[in-house]
């Protein structure tokens, strides 16, 4: 055929070829025989061997190119199974067979695709398999990304070939079946501990021939587990409590105490949530309506210790107040196609409740997993409001996935049904008690919360095998059987051992070479590190973020008399309780105080609903609409001294009459050295006021209403009356609400946006999940801790409070000590301090002192 004109398959142009070939361009007669390109070969995404195989014969040059056989006798397991997996098996095995062509077992490799066999057993020079993957025509060489085959891995598949293509049964590249998914609870090891979690690591230990580690010293641990649990130094009083305890169950008792403190419980963990569930305060897409935050809802679950399972099915198909989870970010402009909400959503609940990483397979088909392009629409579709078409690297399809869960094992949905009845199906189905997955993936990040590393690694890859499958598998079996009580799973692992042992480094080696040996050494998180800083300085954020004020309120005594009375008020006396035409009514009083006051909270309460307003200004998040709770909202930073306007536009929603009613509290104080109102404390003045008939409204508002200072035409409210009245009946609920803190002054770093202190120590924007953070230092740190204006501001601030609280220079130094290192000072450190502080006090000395306790490995790191 020499000087004849050749398809790119070795054929002759014109004349027939197999396989549907379809000839692209033409070459000379000495070219290689196999450059075929099939069709829809090019829309293939090819990063193993995509091509599809041929059967025409090869000419005699592409058989001289070829690297010789090895001259000796191989081994499946040992020579050419290293050399399918990585060269191979990504695109020809685990579920995939691009070109037709799939690998799994000796049978599917001898089975033709789309252009017939890939081998010849026996004739390694004929077989279209060992050709590309020797690349004798480069630009159909095999895989099509990655490193190539070196000559000597050629050679050894030459040889493979040659000898019959012998192959391990035992072997097989095919997909495997989920793990992690099925539920198992496996029996207690036998051992000498009665604790469950020591009674399996114990195990372990004896298994890989080490010793189980002495627990720490109780000072240690009682700053491990304060850390933990509520992310706050223990103060020095109550670590001279704990230490004085000589009771043998005494961490467990202070493990149950801390899990009992809910407020401090849910203000730490809303950390790991917000980062989890991309939760935050403000944002990209917050402020055009693009998304919207779950912070009160997510707030009052971590407060009451929601059962697991209820959050997830409240997440995965939202209540009042989670829709913000699966809404996901509406992204302005031009976006890629995987970032659709539907597909935000999928990607958010596979890798959140099911450890499925659905990034990659969002866009194609995964070259790192076993997740195809169909599997994250399937899961996407559900959330979609109509057919989603499936789009490739943003080049769309022309096809729609079928609806399907992630794990079809497990069920289906109906995609004939509504799109809430699919949501139902949805929450259902990743809830039930047959899907082992979802209770494996939050014990395995709880274990890594408080261990440093997973149970299982990554914690996205659920897939993967865990260093003590039935551990993993205990626990996650003990929440399902303890009515998902998380805070249970957490005091097993706290109260363990295991939690109790010496800190260790902890590499990163893969999860087949890590050996347990200990909790890992810990750097504490961004609002950790603030909030411990706080704890020493005094100084601590004004105001939450987030609509948080109501929430963060504690209960106080509800037999505490108020100051002022409050009312329920509205427009009309008589129909306000047996019921109002649907409307609006907007309440006004105007009140005056001589300086700022050092507290300003109002507590409203409103049937159906409020918004508030303060000398013209809408009080920020200021939306009642629960009248059976309080809504606490702090406006000292709006008050201004003399006359401030309070206004209240109340809404009666509903489609007829219903009750209607606005109660509201204010809490006001003013520092005065000579109090006037037994009721305050000492140096306070009390300016508390409530509704009551002194109130001006109006049902038709004029349009300028917010800036008119005139209430000509508007009419004394009329008192309904006392809060503890039916149909409301929240004496009780106000009562609490206004005897108690607030939290206001005190606020801590998981409660307020991201400064450049928490940015700069790994606190993330929170547009994507986030299950963990970086560990290791950055040069970005390095220059916040040593030069960064937001710390030193606060170290600043914090220095001069403390002179301001300590007349001696040992005092200062054993406060500072003992709060930030949880410790007394050495000798050493004592003098040192006294020596940089002085006797008496110096703001500059404090400061210096605040700096270097700051920068100490012993207070940055949890041992």
């Amino acid at each position: 055929m020499s000087g004849r004109t050749l398809g790119r398959g070795g054929y002759p142009k014109g004349l027939p070829n197999p396989g549907g070939a379809r000839i692209v361009r033409t070459v000379h007669s000495t070219g290689p025989f196999y450059a075929v390109a099939y069709r829809g070969l090019l829309s293939l995404l090819s990063l193993g061997m995509g091509a599809a195989v041929s059967a025409a014969a090869p000419t005699p040059e592409a058989i001289r190119k070829l690297p010789p056989a090895v001259g000796r006798a191989v081994d499946f397991r040992k020579d050419v199974q290293p050399i399918l997996e990585a060269g191979c098996v990504k695109c020809h095995g685990r579920g995939k067979a691009n070109g037709d062509w799939k690998l799994d077992t000796r049978e599917t490799f001898l089975q033709p695709g789309e252009s017939g066999p890939a081998v010849v057993v026996g004739d390694s020079a004929r077989s279209y398999f060992i050709h590309l993957v020797a690349g004798t025509d480069p630009d159909s060489a095999m895989p099509k990304k990655g490193s190539k085959l070196t000559p000597d891995q050629v050679g050894v598949l030459r040889a493979w070939v040659d000898q019959g293509l012998q192959w391990d049964p035992q072997v097989s590249f095919a997909q495997p079946p989920a793990n992690n998914l099925k539920p198992r609870r496996p029996e207690l090891p036998a051992g000498r501990s009665t604790h469950p979690v020591d009674r399996f690591t114990e195990a372990y230990f004896v298994k890989h021939g080490a010793q189980s580690p002495k627990p720490v010293d109780d000072r240690m641990f009682l700053r491990r587990a304060s850390l933990d649990i509520t992310g706050l130094l223990p103060t020095p009083e109550v670590q001279e409590a704990f230490l004085k305890d000589r009771r043998s169950d005494k961490r467990a008792r202070h493990v149950r105490q801390l899990l009992g403190d809910k407020p401090r419980y849910a203000q730490h963990w809303l950390t790991f949530w917000n980062d989890l569930l991309r939760n935050d305060y403000a944002g990209t897409g917050y402020i055009d309506g693009g998304r919207k935050q779950i912070s009160p809802w997510l707030y009052q679950a971590l407060l009451d210790n929601k059962p697991y399972d209820q959050f997830v099915r409240e997440l995965v198909n939202p209540v009042s107040g989670s829709e913000g989870f699966t809404k996901g970010i509406v992204w302005r402009g031009t976006v890629n196609a995987s970032m659709t909400p539907p597909l935000q959503a999928a990607q958010n609940i596979g890798q959140v409740f099911m450890g499925v990483n659905l990034k990659c397979a969002s866009c194609h088909d995964s070259f790192i997993d076993d997740w195809k392009l169909s599997d994250a629409y399937g899961l996407a579709g559900i959330y979609a409001d109509g057919p989603l078409e499936m789009v490739q690297c943003d080049k769309p399809t022309g096809k729609v996935a079928p609806l399907k869960f992630l794990f079809p094992e497990l069920g289906s949905v109906d995609a004939k049904a509504a799109k809430t009845n699919r949501l139902e199906q949805l929450a259902r189905l990743i809830t039930q008690r047959e899907n082992g997955r979802l209770s494996r993936t939050i014990v395995n990040r709880l274990w890594a919360r408080l261990m440093g590393r997973g149970l299982v690694e990554p914690l996205d890859v659920m897939q993967n095998t865990a260093w003590d499958p039935d551990l993993l598998d205990w626990l996650a079996e003990d929440l399902v059987e303890h009515h998902w009580d998380l805070k249970r799973t957490l005091e097993l692992i706290l109260t363990s051992r295991a939690y109790q042992s010496p800190s260790v480094n902890v590499s990163e080696k893969p999860e087949a070479e890590y050996t347990f040996r200990g909790p890992a050494i810990r750097r504490l998180t961004a609002e950790q590190f603030r909030d411990a800083l706080s704890s020493i300085t005094g100084i601590w954020a004004e105001k939450p973020s987030g609509d948080l004020d109501r929430l963060l309120a504690e209960p106080g005594n509800p037999r505490q008399p108020r100051p002022a009375a409050a009312f329920w008020i509205w427009s009309d006396a008589h129909a306000g309780t047996t019921g109002v035409p649907p409307g609006t009514n907007v309440f006004r009083k105007d009140w005056v105080v001589s300086s700022i006051p050092t507290e300003a909270t109002l507590f409203v309460h409103a049937d159906n609903s409020a918004k508030v307003f303060l000398n013209g200004k809408r009080v920020r998040g200021s939306e009642s609409g629960d009248w059976s709770q309080s809504s606490v909202y702090d406006v000292r930073s709006q008050v201004r001294v003399g006359t401030n306007q309070l206004a209240v536009e109340a809404i009666n929603g509903g489609d007829g009459p219903n009750p209607a009613g606005l109660l509201l509290y204010a809490r006001v104080r003013q520092s005065d050295p000579k109090p006037r109102n037994t009721a305050g404390a000492a140096g306070e003045r009390v300016l508390d006021f409530g509704t009551d008939a002194s109130w001006r409204v109006t049902a038709n508002p004029p349009s300028e209403w917010l800036q008119s200072p005139s209430t000509q035409g508007w009419a004394a409210a009329d008192i309904l009356g006392v809060p503890g009245m039916a149909p409301w009946n929240v004496e009780a609920a106000l009562a609490q609400t206004v005897s108690g803190r607030t939290g206001f002054g005190a606020v801590r770093a998981s409660l307020i946006t991201a400064d450049p202190l928490a940015l700069a120590l790994g606190r993330p924007n929170r547009e994507q999940v986030i299950t963990t953070r970086q560990s290791t230092a950055t040069t970005i740190q390095a220059l916040e801790l040593t030069n960064g204006d937001t710390l030193a501001r606060l170290l600043k601030r914090g220095s001069e409070k403390l002179v301001a609280a300590h007349s001696d220079g040992r005092s200062l130094a054993q406060q500072v000590f003992r709060q930030g290192l949880s410790r007394p000072p050495t000798r050493q450190e004592l003098a040192l301090t006294l020596e940089l502080v002085g006797d008496k006090p110096r703001a500059e000395g404090v400061e210096d002192l605040l700096w270097s306790l700051a920068l100490l490995p012993e207070f940055q790191l949890t041992y």
